[in-house]
């Protein structure tokens, strides 16, 4: 049964072209508001905490600071009103889901960037 769903999502779910990134990267992420009837482009630009799923299930969470309160947002992959991501930094983490991003503050939640 579950190899009929995972056929169906792979062959009518339009896939997007999305660049890679991972866990640790800084990334903007474009998508559309609508409000009423005109629809408008914001932008969220943080660092991915993790991405979990597979196929047309996946999402992946982006955590911010606005001001001095942290600010997660969770984005599935084939989200229709996602228009682009930009990848702007690839950092150097040694795990897949980095939880303990969420307690550093200041100097210590830098993430070293990826170097070559």
């Amino acid at each position: 049964m579950e190899d009929l769903v995972k056929f169906v999502q792979d062959e009518f779910v339009a896939k997007k072209e999305m660049p890679e990134f991972a866990a640790g990267d800084t990334i903007t992420v474009y998508y559309e508001i609508k409000e009423g009837s005109k629809t408008r482009t914001q932008f969220f630009r943080g660092v991915v905490i993790q991405r979990r799923g597979s196929g047309s299930t996946e999402t992946f969470t982006i955590r911010k600071m606005s001001g001095t309160i942290g600010v997660e947002r969770i984005f599935p992959l084939n989200l229709p009103a996602l228009q682009k991501i930009e990848v702007n930094k690839r950092g150097k983490v040694r795990r897949a889901r980095i939880f303990y991003f969420r307690e550093l503050t200041g100097k210590k939640a830098r993430i070293k960037e990826k170097r070559g």
